[in-house]
């Protein structure tokens, strides 16, 4: 796949509204597989459609494109060796390693360094980058640019009201796909697991409007109303079959308390919780995210964050486990205690057990010299 076949895939999952990054070759050093101008699309489950570069910068980009999708925020990596790149760290910059700072401490593969750090080499990274070091056979090098290419929020607003109509005005003014639909037209078909629907028909046939929401199953489900009728609209749910897990999602009242509010200004409310939720990750997971935290005709519930574990590394070589509030699922990752490189702790890595240690290796090259001599790779840690 070329690199302009990678750009109308990336169009089409944009117009899908799925999640992904799109990487790019900025820079090279020869003899590196990469070429410049190169790019790959990365999704959220870790699939890489396209080629930035063989087998040494693949699994680093994939890891770091998961994160970018995560946090929403682009990265630009420097992918070589510290001697290549030569990194006095400037504040504000960032730097991946296995090897030791001048100032003396000691990063893990995947960890990064404090602002104002320096590696051994001296020369200066511009600011803002990230260096990961890595040591392949080819001994080249990659610059690599990063943009996340996030879902447009996608929200439906139910009802004919001013309220209504506000609400899908300031939605629009953000950059958000809203769409305004009568509730005699509105069916589930009107919305999927990605959207945020607020039902605002406000007593002109709430429980139906309500019960076509909740069979689309949206990331977010609000209704415009008072906590009596919230109470009345979620029996009649319940009386109609609506399974107790479904209607439990409904957030009602929908939107923050402000405190008395004029009808137009409620649709501040709702956009402020929308934005928050968003801003908090909660409104990330699909349909079994929105259940997190929810409450019925009670009063709004809180959005919460999903926790996140810490993370487990293996200085050594052994398999490291990445976690966090940020962090997506992923396979987990080792560090090849030969040339420093983090694979993926599988099959394909060519595993090697010794003392009771499993190490996981970037080429078979890695694993025969680790194999004839373990110790001496041991003693020195992971860089060549």
């Amino acid at each position: 796949m070329d690199g302009w076949a990678v750009l109308e895939q990336a169009a089409e999952l944009r117009r899908r509204g799925q999640a992904f990054a799109l990487a790019t070759v900025v820079w090279r050093q020869g003899p590196s597989s990469g070429q410049q101008g190169a790019r790959a699309i990365i999704t959220a489950d870790g699939e890489l459609h396209g080629w930035i570069g063989g087998a040494c910068a693949e699994p680093v980009v994939l890891r770091e494109a998961r994160q970018v999708i995560a946090t929403g925020v682009p990265r630009l990596l420097l992918l070589g060796s510290p001697e290549q790149f030569g990194s006095t760290t400037q504040p504000g910059s960032t730097a991946q390693s296995g090897s030791t700072t001048q100032s003396g401490s000691t990063t893990q593969s995947g960890s990064t360094t404090q602002s104002g750090s320096t590696t051994q080499s001296g020369a200066t990274v511009p600011d803002g980058m990230t260096v990961v070091p890595i040591s392949c056979q080819s001994e080249g090098a990659l610059e690599v640019y990063i943009e996340p290419v996030l879902p447009v929020p996608h929200l439906v607003v139910v009802g004919r009201s001013p309220m209504a109509s506000t609400l899908t005005e300031l939605a629009g003014a953000l950059g958000w796909d809203a769409r305004l639909i009568d509730g005699a037209d509105f069916s589930a078909a009107n919305a999927d697991e990605r959207s945020m629907v607020v039902v605002a028909t406000q007593g002109h046939g709430d429980e139906e409007a309500v019960e076509q929401a909740v069979a689309a199953r949206p990331v977010y489900l609000g209704l415009i109303g008072s906590h009596r009728r919230g109470a009345s609209v979620l029996g009649y749910l319940a009386d109609r079959g609506v399974p107790r897990e479904q209607f439990d999602r409904v957030r009602v009242p929908a939107g923050l308390d402000l405190g008395r509010t004029s009808h137009r200004e409620i649709a501040v409310a709702v956009l402020a919780e929308l934005v928050q939720l968003r801003a908090a990750g909660a409104l990330s997971g699909g349909a079994a995210a929105a259940g997190d935290g929810t409450a019925a005709a009670g009063g709004t519930a809180a959005g919460g964050t999903a926790a996140g574990g810490g993370t487990a590394a293996a200085g050594d070589g052994g398999a490291t486990a990445a976690g966090g509030p940020d962090a997506p699922a992923g396979p987990a990752e080792a560090v090849d205690p030969v040339c420093g490189m983090t694979v993926t702790a599988g099959p394909a890595s060519r595993p090697l057990e010794h003392d009771g240690v499993v190490y996981y290796f970037c080429r078979a090259g890695c694993r025969r010299a680790f194999e004839q001599d373990p110790a001496a790779y041991l003693k020195r840690g992971t860089r060549c």
